[in-house]
């Protein structure tokens, strides 16, 4: 009787061990499932260094939509490599902009990405213009960038009235690093617009680039009032149900958008890509609160104010929180 006791505790035990999982996307409300469009119009402008990926909102279509430019990490040569992150912006509503900024991964020439990614925005946004598509609301424009991106897209962010283009209201960097590769990097970012809400967001075991660009951003963007400096936590709870924080955590794979081309860079990413709680408690709920922030006034709570909606990160199922984001 006593062995059957224990090896009924044993499997009650193993039974509540692995019938936990990780927090679901919510219904609604910044990174909800709640889709207004049910499909996704591509266009592939993509074959020159500042080529560009379209990505607009279809089923149904809208007459004009606002605009994220997507500016991805180094090599990420095929939008699939994002595409759960570019679908759900896409059938938010949104009309996102993919530049493309490499030719290929060899030779580097680093210097000139920003370059290529400002010419590949400006055609796209042309394109928008030209009768043939959803035209573009640029009045409240929003940038975000991982990894190369990131730096690209905060050198942007400075410097949009030299390159050009509309002064972003948003704008998330995700993991910003270049490696040993240095071009587009500023000495300061002061000149990010004082109005512009920036959202830098690094995970704690990134051993690709850390957070040392991350913290100089966020450190010398001296006239921007509205500014946040977040930390998303590993969580390791459970054995293969865990919240990992490293480098590519922005990675979900999704096929539908595959473009059919291949790298080292994308070929790895299908060992790491993963959609959890910190795609659509993090990433994806961040941005979208921008958005409506920045757009309609509403939702600010969940990205800015060092609030708890900023920081939450989903129940476990046995009702216990995710480590919630460190936001300083």
């Amino acid at each position: 009787m006593k062995y059957l006791q224990i090896l009924s505790l044993i499997l009650l035990f193993h039974n509540f061990l692995f019938s936990q999982s990780l927090p679901e996307q919510p219904l609604s409300g910044p990174g909800g499932r709640n889709y207004p469009h049910e499909d996704i119009r591509v266009t592939d402008r993509s074959d020159s260094a500042d080529g560009f990926w379209l990505f607009e909102p279809v089923g149904p279509a809208k007459d004009s939509a606002h605009v994220v430019v997507f500016l991805h990490g180094y090599g990420v040569l095929n939008p699939m490599v994002y595409g759960d992150w570019l679908a759900h912006l896409v059938r938010k509503g949104n009309t996102v902009i993919y530049p493309r900024y490499q030719k290929h991964i060899f030779p580097p020439r680093t210097r000139r990405f920003t370059e290529w990614a400002v010419v590949g925005i400006q055609r796209a946004l042309d394109t928008l213009s030209n009768g043939q598509h959803t035209l573009p609301i640029t009045r409240n424009l929003s940038i975000t960038g991982h990894s190369y991106g990131g730096a690209i897209a905060a050198n942007i962010a400075a410097h949009h009235q030299e390159y050009d283009l509309p002064r972003p209201a948003a704008v998330l960097l995700c993991s910003p690093g270049t490696g040993p590769f240095k071009g587009g990097l500023l000495d300061s970012y002061e000149n990010i617009p004082v109005d512009t809400k920036l959202l830098v967001m690094v995970s704690e075991k990134d051993k690709t680039v850390g957070d040392k660009l991350g913290k100089k951003v966020f450190a010398t963007a001296t006239n921007t009032l509205d500014k946040y400096f977040i930390t998303q936590r590993e969580d390791r709870r459970f054995k293969d149900r865990n919240i990992r924080a490293g480098h590519n955590e922005s990675y979900s794979i999704n096929e539908r958008l595959d473009v059919g081309k291949r790298t080292m860079v994308t070929r790895r990413a299908g060992n790491v890509s993963r959609l959890d709680p910190v795609d659509y408690f993090g990433y994806w709920k961040l941005l979208d609160a921008l958005h409506n922030c920045t757009r309609e006034g509403k939702d600010c709570e969940y990205a800015t104010g060092f609030t708890f909606e900023q920081a939450f990160m989903g129940y476990w199922s046995d009702g216990r929180p995710v480590k919630p984001l460190d936001i300083k």
